[in-house]
């Protein structure tokens, strides 16, 4: 059974049918929490709770840790995006571990950003080191994998798209919330990983609703590619994509035909002055929820809770 670890700022705590249990440890980071195992069964197992709703909380990911992510590895999100689910490959990109906020810590968006985008997406947090080179099998899997988070990987869409590159339009302070909880799995439970339904809404409205059997490249793929050039340690987080229902949307292709015709600074003015006119973009204000759960309830990696804010 999945057992749910939160963390504030000064104690690890479990969630049980009672409430929030202290986990007596002295770990101060994830890694060294995966460590202590026994300490984390012994708070499941505790009948002493607090409400965790007077808990404040923050992520469950500790930095500094690597933190790695696969690009358009949804289906629909490809499509979406204009291109072709049978010719993506499996491909990665690093943002910085300082991007990591809390479940309810607001997103800030720096002055000079105007196209702030959301992406929900599972984060899977490594509990072991993973040496380039490594043999992932299915069969030891979950010995790599020791449970997931809900993330939104924030983007500064008119940062990312003419400098065509992703590290510094998706690594601002606050651009990674982390959490709720790190749902620790049974390796029996990784194998419903499929059924889990990644959901985000802004200002209650619903913009993302998808499960993972829309996911192109799953983990076992995605670790078998990512350990022939990097490593990973326990602790570090690997997200792994979004569905469709971001912001940012491919135009039709007579106008993408059209636009590449055109020299890129004059390409790039006009697709951002269409962008401008989106108001699926994130606003001051705005508040974004995401949940990722199986349909029955039976893993549930909570609901995270950020209000945008304008720098």
């Amino acid at each position: 059974m999945s057992i749910s670890v939160l963390r504030t700022s000064d104690a690890w705590w479990v969630a049980t049918p009672a409430g929030a249990a202290k986990v007596d440890t002295a770990a101060t980071t994830t890694a060294q929490l995966l460590a202590d195992r026994e300490a984390v069964l012994a708070a499941a197992a505790s009948g002493e709770a607090v409400p965790v709703e007077g808990l404040s909380l923050v992520s469950p990911v500790t930095a500094p840790c690597r933190v790695v992510a696969q690009m358009t590895n949804f289906a629909s999100h490809v499509k979406d995006s204009g291109m072709d689910p049978e010719t993506i490959p499996l491909t990665f990109f690093r943002k910085a571990s300082g991007s990591i906020s809390g479940p309810h810590t607001d997103v800030i968006r720096p002055a000079h950003v105007r196209l702030l985008d959301y992406e929900v997406e599972i984060g899977l947090v490594f509990g072991r080191e993973m040496p380039v080179g490594s043999e992932v099998t299915p069969d030891n899997l979950a010995d790599y994998i020791a449970g997931l988070v809900v993330t939104n990987d924030v983007s500064a869409r008119d940062v990312q798209l003419p400098k065509t590159q992703f590290y510094e339009a998706k690594s601002y302070p606050t651009f990674t919330p982390v959490g709720p909880a790190l749902v620790l799995l049974q390796p029996d439970e990784l194998k419903r990983f499929t059924d889990l339904r990644l959901r985000l809404w802004v200002n209650g409205e619903v913009r993302q609703d998808m499960t993972v059997a829309d996911m192109i490249y799953r983990p076992l793929q995605t670790l078998q590619a990512l350990t022939r050039f990097q490593r990973m340690d326990a602790g570090d987080l690997l997200l792994t994509g979004t569905p469709i229902g971001t912001a940012l949307s491919a135009p039709p292709k007579p106008v993408q035909f059209i636009a590449n015709l055109l020299p890129a600074t004059v390409k790039w003015n006009l697709f951002f002055k269409g962008q401008a006119k989106n108001p699926k973009y994130l606003h001051d204000g705005d508040v974004v929820e995401a949940t990722i759960a199986t349909d029955d309830g039976a893993i549930d990696l909570g609901r995270q809770r950020t209000t945008v804010r304008y720098r």
